[in-house]
């Protein structure tokens, strides 16, 4: 992918995903630092982990630390605007939909460059888009996404696979991350409107006495 445009979005995913952080921390009351570090610990974490997986140290906000201050920078100023939205939660949900369809695209690509396997850089791509968001969610005492029943990780590989399918077919770059995005927001945008959930486990019901007993026999 051309650098700048690499760069770009790369920049906005992580101001997307910063605001999303500093949205939980008005949640939780919480001082303006206290929404820095939840803002930068949800844009970088998802990177992170990519980068330590792949070899790629230091990691990227090392390198380049614009990363790390558009986070400080986007959280700080969260803390004097959270009070806009009308449920602070709702607009989490829609702009965390917006960071997890631009990371699960960007993820993919950085790993395609490290010279991984598409079946690698799809499962970085999911990383990249996931891990950010479960620590802001751990670090604000809230139940992590990935772990609800709701359509999530299914939206970021969806997104990393077609983006990795197209480019592996020729696909021009702007086309393949458009049609990345564009899947994985689809299809959490319409779980989050439709209310759709993936098929949980159901327990059975536990055994009576008398069936315990026979089974002993």
């Amino acid at each position: 992918m051309d650098i700048s445009w690499l760069t770009a979005l790369d920049g906005f995913g992580l101001a997307i995903f910063a605001v999303t952080g500093a949205l939980v921390a008005s949640r939780k009351r919480m001082d303006i630092f206290g929404f820095m570090l939840l803002g930068a610990a949800t844009g970088i974490g998802g990177g992170s982990l990519r980068d330590l997986m792949l070899g790629q140290l230091p990691v990227f906000w090392v390198k380049e630390p614009a990363a790390l201050a558009i986070c400080i920078v986007v959280s700080a100023a969260t803390f004097f605007l959270a009070h806009i939205p009308e449920s602070r939660y709702r607009a989490l949900l829609w702009l965390d939909a917006a960071g997890l369809s631009l990371f699960c695209v960007v993820g993919a690509d950085k790993a395609l460059d490290a010279g991984t396997s598409g079946f690698i850089a799809v499962a970085m791509g999911v990383m990249t888009a996931t891990f950010g968001g479960v620590i802001r969610d751990i670090l604000g005492g809230e139940s992590p996404l990935v772990l609800r029943k709701e359509i999530y990780v299914t939206a970021a590989l969806a997104g990393a696979a077609a983006y990795v399918g197209l480019t592996s077919f020729d696909v021009s770059e702007a086309v393949a991350t458009g049609c990345g995005f564009a899947l994985c927001f689809a299809i959490r945008a319409l779980a989050l409107h439709y209310g759709w959930s993936l098929p949980v486990y159901r327990a059975r019901e536990g055994r009576t006495a008398e069936e315990v007993e026979r089974l002993r026999k």
